[in-house]
């Protein structure tokens, strides 16, 4: 084992992780990864040759480059204000902290130096995904200073989102005419940034930040069978919440995939940092809706929504087949393996993610070469937009790579 490889389990046994045996043949899989992630390379660079202006009256000429999606078979790349952007430079660092290559470095290196711009950005609550997805995993492979510092910079710009009356940071600033003051669930999966903002300066504000949006949103975005809602919305004036609803579900009242997958991580997360049980009990139970819903699928990758009405035997208006969400699967077996090493539960937990693992790689791996270098297929954006509906999406490449490292951190080239 390399010293690289020594220093990155002794980070993720920080994590929580123990030795486990991962479901599929991890050093072939990850062999492969690194030959579709060429393939992404190759394909990402010939496509970003031309800059762009970006649909945004404050920003200069921006570049294109993050590979996204597939649309209509082509590549789309997005710039860094993308809330997406920031996974394909954490997905080339944790290919980095695998290998120990140089190549890797050099290319995760060029990928997160782009990003750096949007440490400032506070038209956004992504700050999570963007920096820490990428300055974030970098940091813990490197101890970079000058990553350390986008960390914490970042963080203070996302503090500016915090409302102390409502007591949570605001979601979206678009279509106002909709709601005041939305919070949505995936918001959740951005306080690991202030989380570790506090742990590397030792500034409390950071946390109490993240502690007072995680307390609002167990009370207010979850129903009593810990099924979530998409977005709370409330008032300004009075804290109050005004309305319970979704933007990318089925309906106000259903179970988006995805968003149960964020809580799922996003509470685990929580309480790998400040050890209330409560943030443990929350994950446990997100956990037990998931896992034990009636119309989560036999290989344990959902539907893009538990209550989407043509999932087989949903309902009199089951007409056929919905897409499935390869990216919540994902999101999904990443969590649990982190969960169960804090949970009673954990043979379960292990058992499912170990099934999520190796149906992702059994049956919705592309094939090496194809579709410009995604590693994973079916994954769904937004159904009820008709977005990004069963193709390849960076998001589910990223945690699918995270998973199969969260399977057997202790197996390193």
């Amino acid at each position: 084992m390399s010293k690289l490889s020594f220093a990155l389990l002794l980070c993720l046994s920080s994590f929580g992780f123990v030795e486990a045996q991962s479901p599929v043949d991890l050093p072939a899989v990850m062999t492969k990864i690194e030959e579709q992630t060429k393939v992404m390379l190759f394909n990402s660079e010939a496509a970003a040759s031309k800059p762009v202006r970006y649909n945004h009256p404050e920003d200069t000429v921006v570049s294109l480059f993050s590979p996204r999606t597939l649309e209509n078979g082509n590549l789309k790349l997005v710039a860094s204000r993308d809330w997406t952007s920031g996974f394909f430079p954490g997905e080339l660092w944790m290919l980095y902290g695998y290998t120990g290559s140089k190549e890797w470095r050099q290319a995760a290196e060029i990928y997160t130096g782009i990003m750096e711009r949007e440490k400032t950005n506070a038209t956004t609550h992504d700050m999570g995904f963007k920096i820490y997805c990428s300055f974030g995993t970098g940091y813990r492979l490197t101890k970079d200073k000058a990553y350390r510092d986008v960390i914490i910079q970042s963080a203070r710009t996302l503090s500016t989102r915090f409302n102390p009356k409502i007591g949570c940071i605001r979601s979206w600033d678009h279509h106002r005419n909709l709601w005041d003051f939305p919070v949505i669930i995936d918001n959740m999966m951005n306080l690991e940034l202030l989380f570790e903002a506090t742990r590397l300066t030792g500034d409390s504000s950071f946390y109490r930040i993240a502690v007072s949006h995680a307390n609002t949103t167990m009370k207010n975005h979850y129903r009593p069978d810990y099924s979530s809602f998409h977005v709370v919305d409330y008032d300004t004036v009075t804290g109050q919440v005004r309305r319970k609803m979704t933007y990318q579900g089925a309906n106000d009242s259903s179970a988006w995939a995805r968003g149960q997958a964020w809580g799922l991580y996003a509470y685990t997360m929580c309480y790998r940092y400040t050890h209330d049980g409560r943030y443990l009990e929350q994950a446990e139970h997100i956990a037990s809706f998931i896992l034990h819903h009636p119309n989560l699928p036999a290989d344990k990758v959902p539907y893009w929504d538990f209550n989407a009405p043509g999932i087989p035997g949903a309902g009199a208006s089951a007409t056929g087949a919905e897409p499935r969400d390869a990216s919540a699967a994902a999101i999904i077996a990443s969590g649990l393996y982190e969960l169960c090493q804090y949970s009673r539960n954990a043979g379960e937990y292990r058992a499912v993610a170990n099934t999520i693992l190796k149906s992702l790689t059994d049956h919705y791996r592309s094939p090496i070469g194809a579709n410009k270098g995604f590693i994973l297929l079916h994954s769904t954006g937004g159904k009820p937009s008709n977005t990004e509906v069963d193709v390849p999406i960076n998001y589910a490449d990223y945690y699918y790579l995270e998973a199969l490292l969260r399977s057997a951190p202790q197996h390193r080239s």
